[in-house]
């Protein structure tokens, strides 16, 4: 089968488009035919070899988190799934990835596609979905009526989180450029921050919940703004940065302990539970997701659409963090595209 993999860490080029074997399906798998994909800054990160601390990989790689397809076969233990069954994930980064045309995850990492929407966008979903879910549902514990800030939130996981905090009750903030103004506000959110204009830390305070999506010294200006007993999600480490300087491993335990001294002050001197966000790979998740996605409740955002053949123009697209939403991977030719091809 074709995938797009690496064989050594570095830019985008060196993402390649070979041919591999074809997975076989463990006992609890289903084995996907896989008809989109997206890119997620997870992966490039990983494919400049800044995550190799905490993720180690043995090449080649084919990387990918996302994934939207048809069940082709299923392991003798698989329970509810069957061949035909139009499904979505966001698997394990410990197997193969997605940016191929089969791939084999376990059935609990699984769930049906909603019915509403393409194989495209529902593509675009998984991670961001299961990303904000966490934020603010699990860690985040968002009531009715609460003050939610989301960061950046043009981005994947902000346009995605817009939406699900509204959905909670949550009176929403979120901060963008000015280009991207309307369209949050479109996504649902009653106030908007434009970071070129005015800083967020000046303007808000008793925020009962904070998605936190840059990382570095934000996190300290969000903290500032959280009344007691709120709650702030980090979505983004210091890993890379500090890799970069000290190599991987020492990059990785000092990423580690920056982040458990900055949760002891948050909730000894502030009386602010503070939170690393990790993507859980949940199928019930997703079929939470899957309900208020068939409503109209929540709506993929997708900024573009590549061919696998480019992943790695995709790649180097999505590293200028100029994309408006997802970046979606076509792997089934002949399916009708709604948003710009590349």
């Amino acid at each position: 089968m074709k995938a797009a993999m690496i064989k050594e860490y570095g830019p985008s080029d060196v993402l390649q488009i070979g041919e591999i074997p074809r997975p076989q399906p463990g006992s609890r798998d289903v084995l996907i035919e896989v008809h989109a994909s997206s890119v997620n800054p997870i992966d490039w990160k990983i494919r400049q070899g800044k995550q190799r601390g905490a993720i180690r990989y043995k090449f080649p790689v084919v990387l990918g988190m996302d994934v939207s397809g048809v069940v082709v076969e299923a392991g003798s233990k698989v329970k509810q799934f069957k061949v035909g069954d139009e499904v979505y994930s966001s698997p394990t980064h410990r197997r193969q990835g997605t940016y191929a045309e089969y791939i084999c995850i376990d059935e609990s990492a699984v769930a049906q596609k909603p019915s509403n929407i393409t194989h495209q966008e529902t593509a675009s979903i998984p991670l961001v979905g299961l990303t904000a879910w966490e934020a603010l549902v699990v860690k985040g514990k968002v009531k009715p009526g609460q003050k939610v800030l989301i960061q950046a939130g043009a981005g994947g996981v902000g346009s995605f989180a817009i939406q699900l905090a509204k959905q909670l009750g949550a009176y929403v903030i979120t901060t963008c450029s000015t280009r991207n103004v309307e369209k949050v506000k479109a996504l649902g959110a009653d106030q908007v921050i434009d970071y070129t204009k005015e800083n967020y830390e000046e303007i808000l305070k008793d925020i009962d919940v904070v998605v936190d999506a840059l990382g570095g010294e934000e996190k300290y200006k969000a903290r500032k703004i959280l009344r007691r007993g709120g709650r702030l999600s980090l979505l983004n480490a210091t890993l890379i940065q500090n890799t970069e300087r000290f190599g991987p491993n020492i990059g990785l335990l000092k990423t580690g302990l920056d982040l458990a001294t900055f949760k002891l002050s948050s909730w000894l001197f502030h009386g602010i539970s503070a939170n690393t966000i990790m993507r859980p790979p949940s199928g019930k998740i997703l079929a939470e997701l899957t309900t208020l996605i068939e409503a109209g409740d929540i709506k993929p955002v997708v900024d573009r659409v590549y061919d696998l053949e480019d992943i790695a123009e995709a790649h180097s697209y999505s590293e200028t963090g100029r994309a408006q939403g997802k970046i979606v991977i076509a792997l089934r030719k002949g399916e009708a595209v709604s948003y710009p091809r590349t």
